[in-house]
């Protein structure tokens, strides 16, 4: 217990209570329990794509192609949907979740096989995702009217008082707790990303373990592109424009270190929440949404800044006791 209150975690926890405090000062409906679940709603697609991107960071790499992976994703469900209204949402789903995995499997194939270095690779995807979906779209939008009740229903249905979208992002964050606690692919992102070359040693293959990496964050991107079009029931080039920003935002806040190895799904999940809660809470105390992005390269720094300080800190540690066995 003791552990857990000196750690990142519940530093964030106690930053985003004292934050709830502050709002809740200026405009004590925002923490009304149905407000909270809207912006938990509102958080959601965020918190999936945090989720995917951890693990992605947590083996030393980055998918910076991950809002241009939603929007391609997004755009062909809703053009299918908009073509062939009756094709079923389950359909579209398992649609979503495979053309993610494509996108994503691209990215990690590009950094095993051809060894090439990550943020080189999801720079150049996302722009030719961006470029395809001009492409197939020719620039034009699909709205509102042109999609079927079903295809814009499904996030928004209800159940025991939360939206599908927020239940799916709860069944996701299960599921990575799950899957980085109990199975050997979990084991391995943290292994990879903490020592590479011992990790060859162990019999991990490094670029492999890389590459289910990119392909995790690709579908849970893909997911998030049907449901994003879905709950805005709108689809365009510019879907989540500059969202990967928000996404590495969150991963880092919450403690998940760029130099690999180190991190938690708590973290992770923390560290979308503290964002969405700011977004939120912009208009409510009286700040331009604009400073949104400045707010979310400034927490960036300051996290980056945190954990390097962090690291040295435990080195000096580990140097000492050395010495003293010495």
């Amino acid at each position: 217990m003791t552990g857990f209150l000196k750690s990142r975690e519940a530093l964030l926890i106690g930053v985003i209570l004292v934050l709830l405090v502050l709002i809740a000062s200026r405009f004590a409906g925002f923490v009304a329990p149905d407000n909270l679940a809207r912006v938990f709603n509102d958080t959601s697609p965020l918190l999936i794509l945090a989720l995917g991107q951890t693990v992605v960071i947590l083996t030393r790499c980055i998918d910076l192609s991950v809002a241009a992976n939603l929007a391609l994703t997004g755009m062909v469900c809703a053009m299918l949907n908009a073509a062939y209204p009756g094709v079923p949402v389950v359909v579209i789903l398992a649609l979503a979740l495979g053309m993610g995995a494509v996108m994503g499997a691209v990215n990690g194939v590009m950094v095993w096989k051809l060894s090439i270095p990550p943020i080189v690779v999801t720079l150049g995807t996302m722009t030719i995702y961006r470029g395809i979906i001009f492409v197939i779209s020719g620039g034009e939008w699909v709205n509102s009217h042109e999609m079927s009740a079903a295809f814009t229903g499904f996030p928004r249905a209800m159940i025991l008082g939360l939206p599908v979208l927020s239940w799916i992002a709860i069944l996701v964050a299960a599921v990575f707790f799950t899957m980085i606690a109990r199975t050997p692919l979990g084991r391995a992102f943290y292994a990879v990303g903490g020592n590479p070359n011992a990790s060859v040693y162990t019999g991990l293959d490094v670029g492999k373990t890389q590459f289910w990496a990119f392909v995790l964050s690709g579908t849970l991107a893909g997911l998030t592109g049907y449901l994003w079009v879905a709950r805005y029931s709108v689809a365009y080039v510019d879907i989540a424009g500059g969202f990967e920003l928000e996404v590495v935002a969150a991963c880092v806040i919450g403690g998940i270190s760029i130099a690999g190895g180190a991190g938690t799904v708590l973290g992770a999940i923390l560290g979308a929440l503290f964002l969405g809660i700011v977004k939120n809470a912009l208009p409510v105390v009286g700040i331009s949404p604009f400073w949104q992005l400045a707010i979310s390269g400034a927490a960036i720094v300051i996290a980056v800044a945190f954990n390097a300080r962090s690291g040295r800190a435990k080195g000096r540690i580990i140097l000492k006791k050395a010495e003293g066995l010495a």
